[in-house]
């Protein structure tokens, strides 16, 4: 597919599809700008004790996205030049013109610069979302979820893989336990909510006994991170991997996207388990230990771009992984392109750029999707029902190498 690029590396290809943007009224992603991100800005203003200035920040950035345009970082701001550069034809413009992968990325970053996260003085580092992520792993429902790990306790290894790996699709959905999607298939029969499956080529790829690395690129914390380390200490033990790099953000992020302290806090709660799931958490720790579990935060997480625009340090290590695991909405967006693809759009075309075997667990909440056959599509479509934005539907899609790993050493 070739492109022609600004200065500031947008694509502008008028034989892809349109990139998508919040001007549409009515849209998913004009909703996300228009009332989501507004909303997220009050409840971080009420979940601290925030001063003035921090106040007056947060209704500047409430009312340049309402009724203002895009303004640039602060002159302090140590990344102003590189959004400056990023960001150059959209600086000046209405937010709802940008691409919404690009907005959605700068409001965070200046969410990030009106609490003082960057700055010099008492609010540094500290993370606006944390009370929310800590709020999910107090709750009952976390308790009765690692409870359910004992059920599978003794279950052979094939049909332990086959629920972790549910888990670890469904996690963030407010129904699941360690056991898949319940009451919405009989056992033996696929799960009408998976819109594509190809966990049986992913598992392919992750035989039992050759050396594997496999790289997991984390989405939120929580209720999601806990089933995602509980199927690392699977791949682990069960020999279907010997390393796992686990990639996740180096800031604050999309409200609840993991970065190292939400793993440790993860870890800790799992070790305070009992049963299954706390001998699981001392696994992995120990796996963190011996550098079989290595963590990661490369800055290009947090960057306003799909992967196909990934740097080279980043591009070459997962080249050396046996598969990547992309888990999340988020990392899909990145991984197809946030564009208004058809969605029978073939999935392996799309992700010819990555450089590797690539594997994406997410649940649906946005409207992008591929790869999907055209009576699956009709079916959705004849539903009447937001199966695109709701996280009711998810896929399983794998695409492997096009071509052999580099060498090491």
């Amino acid at each position: 597919m070739g492109d022609t690029r600004t200065t500031s590396g947008a694509v502008h290809d008028p034989g892809l599809p349109p990139v998508i943007t919040c001007a549409e009224q009515g849209s998913f992603a004009r909703g996300v700008m228009a009332e989501r991100h507004p909303a997220l800005i009050e409840q971080v203003r009420d979940a601290f004790p925030y001063g003035p200035r921090q106040h007056r920040a947060l209704d500047a950035l409430l009312g340049e996205i309402l009724n203002g345009v895009v303004e640039p970082l602060g002159p302090g701001s140590p990344d102003r030049a590189l959004w400056l550069e990023w960001g150059e034809e959209y600086v000046g413009r209405p937010w709802f013109d940008a691409p919404f992968l690009w907005s959605e990325s700068y409001f965070y970053r200046r969410l990030l610069g009106a609490v003082g996260y960057f700055d010099e003085g008492s609010w540094q580092g500290v993370d606006p979302f944390a009370p929310f992520k800590r709020a999910e792993l107090r709750g009952d429902t976390v308790e009765e979820e690692l409870r359910s790990l004992d059920d599978l306790a003794g279950v052979p290894a094939g049909e332990r893989a086959t629920a972790l790996l549910q888990a670890s699709l469904w996690g963030n959905r407010a129904d699941l336990g360690f056991r898949g999607p319940s009451g919405e298939s009989a056992p033996g029969e696929a799960d009408p909510g998976l819109v594509a499956d190809d966990s049986a080529a992913l598992w392919s790829l992750l035989p039992p006994g050759p050396p594997a690395t496999v790289a997991v690129i984390a989405d939120n914390t929580g209720r999601e991170l806990i089933p995602d380390l509980v199927l690392v200490d699977h791949l682990l033990e069960q020999g279907h991997a010997d390393r796992v790099v686990l990639h996740v953000k180096p800031t604050p992020y999309y409200v609840s996207d993991a970065m190292t302290s939400d793993v440790v806090d993860c870890l800790r709660r799992l070790c305070r388990a009992p049963g299954e799931a706390g001998a699981a958490g001392r696994r992995i720790w120990a796996a963190m230990g011996a550098g079989r579990l290595d963590v990661r935060a490369h800055a290009f997480f947090c960057a306003p771009f799909p992967y196909e625009r990934m740097p080279g340090d980043l591009r070459a290590e997962l080249a050396r992984a046996t598969v990547t695991i992309l888990k999340g909405d988020l990392n899909y967006r990145r991984l197809v392109g946030d564009r208004l693809w058809p969605a029978t759009t073939p999935f392996a075309e799309v992700t010819a750029h990555f450089p590797g075997a690539v594997a994406a667990l997410r649940t649906l909440k946005s409207d992008v999707v591929v790869g999907l056959d055209r009576p699956s599509l009709d079916r959705l479509e004849r539903s009447g029902k937001a199966w695109r934005t709701s996280g009711t539907h998810a896929l399983v899609q794998v695409r492997e190498r096009l071509s052999p790993p580099p060498r090491t050493g």
